[in-house]
């Protein structure tokens, strides 16, 4: 009902500024569908070269529970991935993120300055996962200064009542907390392959196989898994989990569950005599991994 007020509504914010803007109504299929994913991209390139400035929200019309981007900071970091963005800006109702939750302290504890390892980020410095104002709180904005930092592109959380806040971030004065891009930026496969899909499950992998997989960009065999949890299918997205529990990597399966669950811990030969040779490709490719940790 109020879809039109809304667009007219940014149409009149932006023509104050000289400025047009198109809404893009995204789905999760739209980056996960690799056809889709170019589509997207396209439509954005060609925005941006009129003149334009796209206003990207989920398509909440054919969206559902399980299946969508789950806030809009996600979506924010996969469209600034899409576009190759230099600077990915998180606006919040706080100053940044903060080594504890700042309510109550009359505003004595300052913002952290810069995270370069999320690693070190401990569940007190993430705090509650939303917020009044949004659908997502820090730890979303979190994940997606994540998915942003491995894309290549620098982020920003900072106080959307900051005045001038964008323009400051622009200029390239600091404020709020900075997370400064990865070194390499992968290429735009393994960047899709890393962040768009949801993970349909999990495989469970040895000490061996995260060296192999880490170390020497090895793709991962059946000799080196544990178990597998979930219900995907072979070309679904999935998590490979270390010893630790720590997610080491994200792929694209070629086995479903109950197939990596007949084949775990065997070698290449043994499922080669007792299986055939159509169990002896790799579970998942080095080409269609991603190193996450």
């Amino acid at each position: 009902v109020g879809q039109g007020i809304l667009v007219h509504t940014y149409q009149d914010a932006f023509a104050r500024h000289g400025l047009a803007c198109g809404q893009v109504l995204l789905t999760p299929g739209d980056v996960v569908d690799r056809t889709r994913y170019l589509n997207a991209r396209h439509t954005f390139d060609r925005l941006l070269e009129l003149g334009a400035v796209p206003v990207v929200n989920e398509n909440d019309t054919v969206a559902t529970d399980e299946l969508r981007f789950g806030d809009n900071d996600r979506l924010a970091a996969l469209v600034a991935s899409m576009l190759h963005a230099q600077v990915l800006v998180l606006l919040s109702d706080v100053d940044g993120l903060y080594p504890a939750r700042p309510y109550g302290a009359g505003g004595a504890v300052e913002p952290i300055d810069r995270v370069d390892d999320f690693a070190t980020l401990d569940a007190q410095v993430v705090g509650p996962t939303a917020s009044d104002v949004g659908t997502g709180g820090m730890a979303s904005k979190l994940e997606a200064a994540r998915i942003a930092a491995f894309s290549g592109a620098h982020t920003v959380i900072a106080n959307a009542r900051r005045p001038d806040v964008l323009t400051h971030v622009a200029a390239g004065k600091h404020l709020g907390t900075w997370f400064p891009p990865s070194r390499r930026r992968p290429e735009s496969r393994k960047l899709w392959i890393a962040f768009a899909p949801v993970p349909q499950g999990r495989i469970d992998v040895d000490s061996g196989a995260v060296r192999a997989l880490v170390e020497r960009g090895s793709s991962l065999l059946a000799a080196g898994i544990v178990d597998a949890h979930g219900e995907f299918a072979a070309g679904d997205a999935v998590n490979v989990v270390g010893p630790d529990n720590t997610v080491v990597a994200r792929g694209l399966t070629t086995y479903s569950t109950d197939d990596i669950r007949q084949i775990r811990g065997r070698s290449t030969e043994a499922l080669a005599a007792e299986l055939g040779v159509a169990y002896t490709r790799e579970v998942i490719h080095r080409d269609s991994l991603v190193v996450v940790a």
